[in-house]
Parts: C-alpha cells; sequence; structure tokens
C-alpha cells in the first residue's frame, strides 16, 4: 500500500505545502471512516475535480451526545486505507482526539437556526459538534475545494452556512446520496441492522418519496407527511422522529415550487437511527 498516512496537522500541512508548491489543486473529503460507497463517490468526485485527494478519518466526540454511540461507532482504519489506496487517494489524515483538540480547547462554532431544528432538536449540540470539527478541518488544510454527500442533507446546509458566515476560502461540493438497489442509502450505521431491520429499512425512502410526489402534485404538506410518519410506524419502525419538507437552501418553510424543497426523514428501526432526504420533482436521475 503506498497511501501516507498523516498524524499530525504539522505532517498535513506538510504535504499540502509540497502540493501547493507544485501548482497542484487540493480536495478534502471529511470522513468518520468505516467507508462504504457513499464516501468513496465523494473520494472519486475528488479525483475527478481536483489535482490532489487528501481523506480525513476522524470520529469526532463532540458531535456524540451521552449516551449515543461513540464507543462502538465502527472503525476499521487498516481496511478503510486499503479502499481508498484502491480508489487512489494521495494521503489520508487520522489524528487522535488530541491533535484536534488540544489542551485547553474550549471554542465552539455554532451556525444557528439551521442547525437548531430536525437534527438539531433531537440531536442537542450535534451540529456545533459538526461545525467545530468541519471548520478546524478546513482550517488544518485549507483545500481548494471539500466534498459532502447530501446524505446528510442538514449537515450539508450547515457547513455551507457556516464557510460563507466565516469568510473559508473553500468550496463547497454536494455529491448525490448512493443508495442500494432497494433505496436504502448507504451510511455507515446501516452495519447495526439485523437481517429483518434491513428488510424493513428501504420503507424510510419510500415514505419520503410519496411525500415528494404528493408536494409535487400539490397536495398538503403535512397530511402527507403525517401519513408517511403513521406508515412508518405501522410497518415497524420503533419510533419516527420527524418527517418534513423544507426549503431546500435555508432548511425554513418550503416555498415549492418557487423554490427547490427537500423531504427529510428521521426514524428509528430496532436501536438503529436511519436519516434521510430526497428532493422534491428531482432532476431525471437526481434521485437523492
Amino acid at each position: 500500500m503506498t497511501l501516507p498516512i498523516l498524524r499530525t496537522t504539522e505532517d498535513l500541512r506538510a504535504r499540502i505545502r509540497e502540493w501547493r508548491c507544485a501548482g497542484e489543486s487540493v480536495g478534502l473529503v471529511p470522513t468518520m471512516g468505516a467507508l462504504h460507497e457513499g464516501h468513496l463517490s465523494l473520494v472519486r468526485l475528488c479525483g475527478a475535480t481536483t489535482a490532489r485527494t487528501c481523506v480525513t478519518i476522524f470520529v469526532n466526540p463532540k458531535q456524540f451526545a451521552p449516551g449515543e454511540d461513540l464507543e462502538r461507532y465502527p472503525r476499521d482504519e487498516a481496511a478503510d486505507a486499503r479502499l481508498l489506496d484502491a480508489e487512489g487517494a494521495d494521503a489520508l489524515y487520522a489524528p487522535d482526539v488530541g491533535d484536534v483538540y488540544g489542551p485547553g480547547f474550549a471554542t465552539r462554532v455554532a451556525v444557528g437556526a439551521v442547525g437548531d431544528d430536525l437534527e438539531g432538536a433531537f440531536r442537542p449540540g450535534f451540529f456545533e459538534g459538526i461545525a467545530t470539527v468541519v471548520t478546524k478541518l478546513l482550517m488544518k488544510a485549507l483545500p481548494d475545494t471539500a466534498f459532502f454527500g447530501e446524505k446528510d442533507y442538514q449537515q450539508l446546509v450547515v457547513i455551507r452556512r457556516l464557510v460563507a458566515d466565516l469568510d473559508i476560502p473553500v468550496a463547497i461540493e454536494a455529491a448525490p446520496t448512493v443508495r442500494e438497489a432497494d433505496g436504502l442509502a448507504a451510511a455507515s450505521r446501516n452495519a447495526y441492522l439485523t437481517p429483518a431491520e434491513r428488510e424493513r429499512a428501504p420503507r424510510l425512502f419510500r415514505a419520503m418519496v410519496s411525500v415528494a410526489q404528493t408536494v409535487d402534485a400539490g397536495g398538503e404538506v403535512d397530511a402527507a407527511c403525517a401519513d408517511a410518519r403513521r406508515t412508518l410506524l405501522d410497518s415497524g419502525f420503533a419510533s419516527v422522529d420527524y418527517v418534513a419538507v423544507r426549503d431546500a437552501e435555508t432548511l425554513g418553510p418550503p416555498a415549492y415550487p418557487a423554490r427547490t424543497a427537500r423531504v427529510l426523514a428521521a426514524a428509528r428501526l430496532g436501536t438503529t437511527r436511519l436519516i434521510d432526504n430526497v428532493a422534491v420533482a428531482p432532476e431525471p436521475g437526481h434521485d437523492s
């Protein structure tokens, strides 16, 4: 394996400095590891867009609340590194917690309204943790472009907001959600699903598609979302945190069709919490 694994900010910046001195553009793909096809699609997009691809793997403790799955979150750096090497990535930055949050670390990044609702309401502090670590990673690497998936759509909106508000000179590029043949969105936590739960899991995607179709046909948004929640509960989901239709850019109230809209949902199947989203009236071939 030829993939360099960098452990410190100094090593990361030294490698990027070499690329810069050679006149090469740099792309960054931040991840928490346990890589799947969704992550690899970002690596490929980065490779097609920039001369150099740097992937980060860091399981960020600041985005996990007490009682969540920080300790059992899937980790296999060696397998991840082999995948990245096969995809032609140029470097992996895999720091420990001390390199990201040094002694006395006290700064927090909050983005306001776009992070307060939906996931933010059910996971207090989650987006503050996301915003803080992404800000740190972007400032450590200062890539030309950073790549994120649409699967975590609210996270994508949060990151675009912080980059704009803090004048971070990095372009944010989004990639469509990668799905299994039955519609289930690729996600590291899918590994928690039992075989029976995995069979039921695609019903979340189908419920969202139904809401999107109803909204696109001029149907009543609240009724469509309520129907989706009932359908999920009736089909074996333990709970439904939300099914909502929001403006695709601001996550505020939808103004569809004047502006694009998104259906976002989170539901628990057994012990696994699934989140997903679909566009209302997506362009052909782009149903994420």
